[in-house]
Formats: structure tokens, sequence, C-alpha cells
């Protein structure tokens, strides 16, 4: 500490990435806290050529954090057309091309899946960086059984179809993780109350962040608790498996 009793700033000395050239990078960032980035995902960002992301401003404000200047372009749901082709080409030309998400990693719930498939079309090597999981974390924090889980994506928006999803996880002797949306996550725990009111589910909310949390109960145990500030930002729900007695039935032991 100084004399004012501030905590003095670290430097932090990033290695060099040596990425070799041509092979995509397909590099995880932070799901809220900016300083849950690697080392490693630093290094292969600041020596990319240039980094594909889902909103450059946003990739932008975590580039600045660190110093680092590398030119963006964009690759989201709406471009993937153009976009998927545009890295390829500068992939066969030797380019060192780094894809990231707005957090977390790359083809998980994002356009991602698309360029990946291209790439493997195309012969073409890619890799990862890991990191930060808003679903890892959130399984986690949940306190559920993690020694067997199923992810689902995001909740699905039709009635009916959501429905057959959430049947789907209420039936998994395992633990499920879901995304979901603040807009619609109180429709989807009053389909959840309908179908099992007495499972046990939990929702991590703003993880890694100053107001993280994470809350637990029944159905009707979080539309009490999810009102007002809860009510914001993308959240994660994740419902306790059936246990023991659905592993016997499945013949497990």
């Amino acid at each position: 500490m100084n004399d004012a009793g501030a905590v003095a700033p670290r430097t932090v000395v990033v290695p060099a990435a040596e990425l070799p050239a041509g092979v995509c990078q397909l590099v995880a960032t932070p799901i809220g806290n900016l300083g849950d980035i690697g080392l490693r995902a630093l290094s292969v960002l600041a020596d990319a050529d240039i980094i594909y992301a889902e909103d450059t401003r946003h990739t932008r404000r975590l580039l600045d954090r660190y110093g680092l200047s590398v030119p963006l372009a964009s690759f989201h749901d709406h471009n993937a057309a153009r976009a998927v082709p545009a890295i390829i080409a500068r992939l066969r030309d030797g380019g060192r091309v780094a894809v990231v998400s707005d957090a977390g990693m790359p083809c998980i719930s994002d356009p991602g899946y698309a360029l990946v498939s291209a790439l493997r079309r195309e012969d073409l090597p890619y890799t990862v960086v890991p990191g930060p999981s808003s679903v890892l974390a959130a399984l986690v924090l949940s306190g559920f059984p993690t020694d067997r889980f199923r992810f689902l994506g995001f909740a699905l928006r039709k009635t009916g179809a959501r429905r057959r999803q959430l049947e789907l996880a209420l039936a998994e002797s395992g633990t499920t993780v879901l995304l979901e949306s603040c807009h619609r996550i109180r429709s989807t725990l009053e389909a959840l109350r309908d179908l099992d009111p007495a499972r046990e589910l939990a929702v991590a909310r703003e993880i890694t962040k100053l107001h993280e949390e994470t809350l637990r109960g029944s159905a009707d145990d979080l539309l009490r608790l999810l009102t007002g500030p809860r009510l914001r930002g993308e959240l994660v729900l994740v419902v306790r498996g059936t246990g023991e007695r659905r592993q016997k039935e499945d013949g497990w032991e």
C-alpha cells in the first residue's frame, strides 16, 4: 500500500503468444468481471492481426482495459454469411485471426458454430483459448450435484417448444443448465411451477460482478424473489435432477 492506504496497481507482463499463421484462435473472454481474462488470452489477442467480435464496442472496452490496440471486425448472427468467408480468406492468406464473443467461449450459444463448421469443411486448423464460463460458474454456484449435468442452451421462446424443453430438463437424473433473459425468466418459472412445483431450482445472476447472487428454491420461491432490480441482464437457470431414484431406474446401479 502507499501512504494514503490505497493498494498500488500491479504490472502484469503479457508473454508473447507466438501465434501460428493460418490458425483460427477461439478465445474465451470474461463473463462480467474484466479481471477474469487469462494471460494466454491476452497474449493471443495482443498478437492477432485482427479480432472478430460479436460486438466490437464491447470488445474494445476489454482491449482498452489492458492497453491493447488491435483491429476489430464484426462477426455475429446477422452478418455470419459475409464474415465467415472473410475469416476463411484471411486464414488462407496466413493471417493470425482471433474470434471472441461478448462473454465466455465462442460457439456456446453464439454464431461461432457456423464458423467452426466452415473451418472443418475447408480443412482449416482452429484451436481454443479456454476461460470463463457462465454455465460452469452457475452449476457450481447452484450447490446441486455436478458429477453429471446437461446444458440445453437458451430456453426456447415458443410456449409449446419451451414446455417440451423443460419436461426434458425435469426428466434428467443429473443437473440441467439453461440460459434465460430477464424478460422471459418469469414465464419460464411459471411453466416449471406447472410441471413440477416442488423441484429445487437455482437462478444465478450478475455472475462475477459486484452484485452477484444465486437464488434457490422452488419455482414459486424464485417468482417471489425475482422482481425489480433483480430482473436485469441474462440469467442462468439451474434445475436439480431427479437424483438417485432415476439413476436406479436407468440401470446405473
